[in-house]
């Protein structure tokens, strides 16, 4: 009953021939079908499993809670609560975005449930800070949620083809456009602000989980710089420079991300 209530209100999806668990976490703004290029390559040896976080989807925005979700904290719960109720262990967990902070908390949480973490564009600071770089400045975070808050429309259609680059692709931007605009838009500004304001810089020093850390060689979210700090600082993991551009490797670069994680795994 409870696997069947966590079941419906993440919308969670199983399939695959394999018995390690593979979970998937998708990043701001995006839902589970964003890792459609991806999670089918993992089916012959894992069992996948896709979710949307609530506010995402085909959740269940009913159980959204904005105190629980004020902070990151909330949103790793949620994972460690999937995990228990489908009766995951070993679990690789890949997080892309937002989800790799996510997933880092739920593996500091719940240890013992995760076996790898697979961390694609991780950032556990957006905000520059003395000799920390993390990519924008106080006014400009400040200034994009801002913006976000006076037009949700206006903000996904003017931010998403930034955040996912490639503008040889047009399509790509215009997707992510497209899920932007399909998230609540309460809750995505609510969302944007737990992650944007975030600082989850201490938490690193507190992983035992090992991960391999996806990183792209130009992304104006996460620079290269973050996820070269972020190697420094989790004790027992690697760091794959992408020869992919943008902040959505899993859309624009699905074979390389494939790649990438086939050959740490």
């Amino acid at each position: 009953m409870i696997a069947d209530d966590v079941t419906l209100r993440f919308n969670v999806k199983v399939s695959g021939r394999g018995s390690t668990p593979m979970l998937f976490a998708h990043g701001f703004g995006c839902d589970q079908n964003m890792w459609r290029f991806v999670a089918p390559a993992f089916e012959d040896d894992y069992k996948v499993v896709l979710f949307d976080h609530i506010g995402a989807g085909a959740s269940d925005l009913s159980a959204y809670d904005a105190r629980k979700y004020a902070s990151l904290d909330g949103y790793a719960d949620d994972v460690v609560d999937i995990c228990r109720a489908l009766d995951l262990d070993g679990v690789v967990l890949v997080g892309h975005s937002v989800s790799a902070m996510i997933g880092i908390l739920a593996s500091i949480k719940a240890p013992e449930l995760f076996s790898n973490l697979i961390l694609i564009g991780p950032s556990p600071r957006y905000i520059n800070d003395q000799n920390y770089v993390g990519g924008f400045s106080e006014p400009q975070i400040n200034e994009l949620l801002e913006f976000l808050d006076a037009n949700h429309m206006g903000w996904s259609a003017a931010m998403a083809p930034v955040i996912m680059g490639n503008p040889d692709r047009p399509e790509l931007g215009q997707e992510l456009t497209n899920s932007f605009c399909r998230t609540d838009p309460d809750i995505a500004k609510r969302f944007a602000k737990t992650t944007f304001l975030s600082d989850n810089r201490d938490d690193l020093a507190r992983v035992s989980t090992p991960a391999l850390i996806l990183q792209c060689s130009e992304d104006v979210i996460a620079p290269v710089e973050v996820g070269r700090y972020v190697h420094e600082h989790l004790k027992d993991s690697e760091l794959t420079i992408l020869q992919a551009t943008g902040h959505c490797p899993n859309l624009s670069a699905p074979s390389e991300t494939i790649a990438a994680i086939k050959a740490y795994l």
